[in-house]
Formats: structure tokens, sequence, C-alpha cells
């Protein structure tokens, strides 16, 4: 347990410190985020938000070394530096999609190469084991560069990202726990606790908000392609140690939100002709912003849905359901919580008891003027 907690408080503790300095770095370099017809921000927020984050999880590896091997964590430091230094190019000058791709999938064989491990083995999914080379490198690649870009379109709503990496993170980290995969649980422990600040100033702060910006989304979508990908290899040890769970199915019941909105937005904007990196409001989030929930409402309810999706998949796993039997329960609860959601907020009758459920539930999001909410408003902008 201890394996653990110290890296969690060490991450957490180091964001704490570092977040206000990077605050007034990005003020001061007029690194923010400006409002605009498609974004959610009326006032400019700074936009460095992963640099802090990067920080935390960096000097929490140096410090965790003096009781754990941290060289086993090498190629995590170079893949989330290179992803971060994208990003904040991306935060500050905007780079070409094409060109971010390009280094996504670089950075993804180089992860591969260097632990050699990817998602090559289907443990049982659709009766599939042990995959060739030449279809696991290839759909490694697109299953991560995937997530990356899952993690960075969801990033829309304080708190949002942040909030589902930081669930992520602690999943993923009792089942490397619960499978004795020490490397993997540090990191995931890590992760979780230099999100935490982050995620309290984003939600709660005024003076102290900041956006955790494409430096923080793709650093921790590199984080969670590297979990997906530990999981699910052939020598998984997760795989090895609970053989009842289906890696795969759990993978994406974790990541289910991001995966199948991502999915569905980009098929979309394919089947209209346009772009499928060509940026709209018709992600989950914006429409949740707007049938009338508040941000931290729009948040608690991508994040509950996420939590159902988790659940449903350890539900059908404790009730025996095999690999294949898990997957199409995660695959119809995932297109449920997404497509489902779309069509009952832009086509269905406003009249229908869902839609007025969920504007009632909307209506009650709306906290931002209330005591508790300006008491921990005024603690984060105080730190």
């Amino acid at each position: 347990m201890k394996g653990v907690i110290i890296p969690f408080l060490t991450g957490l503790i180091i964001v704490a410190c570092v977040h206000p300095m990077i605050v007034k770095l990005s003020l001061v370099r007029h690194a923010v985020d400006m409002p605009d017809s498609r974004k959610l921000q009326k006032d400019p927020v700074p936009v460095l938000g992963g640099l802090a984050v990067y920080f935390g999880i960096i000097v929490g590896i140096g410090v965790v070394s003096v009781v754990f091997n941290s060289y086993a964590l090498f190629t995590c430091v170079v893949a989330m530096t290179v992803m971060v230094y994208i990003g904040t190019l991306d935060d500050l000058m905007g780079l070409s999609p094409y060109l971010r791709l390009f280094l996504e999938i670089a950075m993804v064989g180089f992860v591969m190469k260097m632990d050699l491990t990817s998602i090559n083995d289907f443990h049982g999914l659709f009766g599939l084991g042990h995959l060739p080379v030449y279809c696991s490198v290839p759909l490694c690649a697109v299953s991560c560069v995937g997530i990356i870009n899952a993690i960075n379109m969801i990033d829309g709503v304080n708190g949002l990202s942040s909030g589902l990496c930081f669930m992520a993170s602690v999943v993923f980290g009792l089942l490397f726990c619960a499978s004795y995969d020490g490397t993997m649980a540090v990191m995931a422990s890590l992760t979780a606790g230099a999100l935490v600040p982050f995620f309290f100033h984003n939600v709660f702060g005024k003076t102290s908000k900041m956006f955790i910006g494409d430096s923080g989304t793709l650093m921790i979508g590199m984080l969670m392609a590297i979990f997906c990908m530990r999981t699910i290899d052939n020598t998984s040890l997760e795989a090895y140690n609970h053989p009842r769970v289906g890696v795969i199915a759990f993978c994406l019941s974790v990541l289910s939100v991001p995966v199948f909105d991502t999915l569905r937005v980009m098929t979309t904007r394919i089947l209209k002709g346009v772009s499928p990196f060509h940026p709209d409001k018709s992600h989950l989030h914006h429409l949740f912003i707007e049938i009338g929930f508040s941000h931290i409402g729009t948040t608690a309810m991508v994040i509950s849905l996420n939590l159902l999706n988790i659940v449903c998949w350890f539900v059908s796993c404790e009730l025996g359901g095999n690999a294949t039997v898990q997957f199409i329960v995660v695959f119809v609860v995932g297109v449920l919580n997404t497509t489902g959601v779309y069509l009952l907020i832009r086509k269905i009758n406003k009249d229908c008891i869902l839609y007025r459920g969920l504007k009632k539930l909307a209506r009650i999001s709306h906290q931002e003027t209330g005591r508790w909410f300006l008491a921990i408003r005024n603690f984060m902008d105080r730190l």
C-alpha cells in the first residue's frame, strides 16, 4: 500500500506547490486561451496547466526513486516529455494536425520498440489470441493514437479531462496493484495525485484557474495509451493474474466516453464531408452545456456515464461473462452513453420524460454562487 500512497501524495504536493508559479508564468508570457464563438469560457485563461501536472509527475518519479527503481519508467518519462513539448508548441503557436498526428505515431512506435509491448493479444476476444506482428503493430498505432486524441478532444469543460483521467488512473492503478505490476502502479498513482490539485483549481478557481492545454491532454493521453498497451500485451501481468478479466473490454470501459464520443463525432464529420479534425460543438460536453448544465454539472454527468460503463463491465465479469461478452456489454453501453445522449438532446421530442429529467438536473447543477462552492473557490485562490 505504501508503494502507491507515497507516489500519490508526492505528485499531489508537488503540483499544489508549483501550480501558482505556472499561473503567473502563463500570465506574464501571455500564454492564455482567448474566448471565441466555439469556446465556453468568457475570459482569457492561462493554458499551461499541463506543465504543472508534468512537473509533478517527473519530480515525483525522482522522489520515489529513493525507494523504487525508477529506471523502469524511462520510456514513460521520454514519451511524456516529447508529448508535453509537442502540446506546448501547439498551445502557443499552433501545429498542423497532420504533423501532430505523425509525431504521435512516432512516439507510440518508440514506446513499442523500447518496452517491447503493444496491443498484440486479444486474450480470447472473438476466440482470438496472440496476433502476428504485421497485425499488432498497425492495430496498436491506430488504437493508441486514437486514445491520445480522444483525451485531447474531450477537453472542453472545467475539470472534465482531468477528472476523467484521474478516475482512469485510479481504476488502472487498482488493477496494476492487484496484479503486482509495481512499475505501472507507481506511474498510475503519480498521475492520479498530480491531477488532484489541477482539477480543484480548474473547477473551483477564479484567479488560480488554468486550462490543462494540449500539453497536458497529449501527455496524459500518452500515459493512458501506455497503460492500455501494458494491460493488453501478451506478457501482461494483469491478464496472467486475472484470467477472468477481459482486458480489452476493461481498457475500453475505463476510457469509454472519450473513445466512443470521439468515434461518433469524427464519423459524423466525415459523413458531412468535412475534416475529422474540424472543430465543432457536437461533443458530449457541448450537448450537456446546450441543455443547460453548468460546467461542474457537465463534468459530473460525463464522468458518471463513464463510471456506469465500468460498473457494467465489472458486473459482466463477475457474472462469468467471457472476454467477448464483456466486450459486447462495454460496446453497447458505450454507444448508448454517447450516441444515445446525442439523439436524446438533439433529435428526440423535447416533451420526452428523459429530456425533461435532464433539464431538471441541469437546473440543479448550477451551484457556482452557492456558499460551499464559493468557500472552495476562495480557498483555492488563496493557495
